[in-house]
């Protein structure tokens, strides 16, 4: 098996955005194809476009939500532990990377254009991105086999 933190920097590279790169590295253990988890992430990059929680986060979560989420009347038990995991998730992440936010992490603001062109020409997206994203990926990844399931 590939390690998610290489697939994941690799669609990054491809031009996939941080939330998207995130779910399609580990999406396929869940039967969602590639095609579709990068349509439904495409809205979450860039902080949900606009600088606020990580799209690698957003990302993680999403796929978290695959590994064991649920919904209605029967579902609650499902989301406890989903959020649980979330929870789990956010803690390692944020002691990692000291944020779970988009413009703290990189330092400036992606979703205006002035920020984007700076973010672009520093490289950040390269330099800083692609480390969030797999670390994201691997986070998750750990979350998911650490058995985590305590209620909310």
């Amino acid at each position: 098996m590939s390690d998610v933190a290489t697939i994941a920097a690799g669609h990054f590279k491809a031009g996939y955005n941080c939330s998207q790169s995130v779910l399609m590295a580990l999406c396929h253990r869940y039967e969602l194809s590639e095609e579709l988890a990068a349509r439904l992430a495409t809205g979450f990059g860039v902080g949900m476009g606009r600088g606020g929680t990580c799209g690698a986060v957003s990302g993680a979560v999403m796929a978290l939500g695959l590994f064991g989420g649920g919904g209605g009347p029967a579902g609650a038990a499902a989301k406890a532990a989903t959020y649980a995991r979330s929870r789990e998730f956010y803690r390692r992440f944020g002691e990692r990377h000291g944020s779970l936010v988009c413009l703290d992490l990189i330092g400036l603001d992606p979703s205006s254009p002035e920020g984007l062109q700076q973010a672009r020409r520093e490289g950040l997206f390269q330099s800083i991105c692609v480390e969030l994203v797999k670390s994201a990926a691997r986070t998750a990844d750990e979350v998911m086999a650490s058995g985590v399931v305590e209620s909310a």
